[in-house]
């Protein structure tokens, strides 16, 4: 199934709790894929994650992390992608310093 082809009827029950501020029958993958993505990755469970690499691909999720430079995931989430992505260690390693400079900025 394409993901242009994908409707919100088809979005699965067990993401419901991932969008839980949001009306989750108004979601379309069309027009909130960016958001379907970033909240699949960042909270999504094993169930989540599966249903989204076999809706959207690898290549989608490559693509939204490098766009977002990882935004939101913690930096064992990204060093997760960085394997199964086979994504660059330095990006990966710019990723996880930016995430932890906040850390550190929010502690104070």
């Amino acid at each position: 199934m394409s993901p242009a082809s994908t409707t919100t009827a088809e979005l699965p029950s067990h993401l419901r709790e991932l969008f839980w501020d949001y009306d989750f029958e108004a979601l379309s993958w069309e027009e909130d894929q960016d958001l379907i993505i970033g909240r699949n990755l960042a909270a999504g469970n094993w169930d989540a994650i599966t249903w989204l690499r076999s809706l959207a691909g690898d290549g989608a999720i490559r693509r939204w992390l490098e766009e977002h430079r990882g935004g939101g995931l913690s930096p064992r989430q990204l060093r997760f992608w960085q394997l199964i992505l086979r994504l660059p260690r330095h990006q990966v390693d710019a990723w996880v310093e930016g995430r932890q400079t906040w850390d550190r900025r929010m502690e104070r």
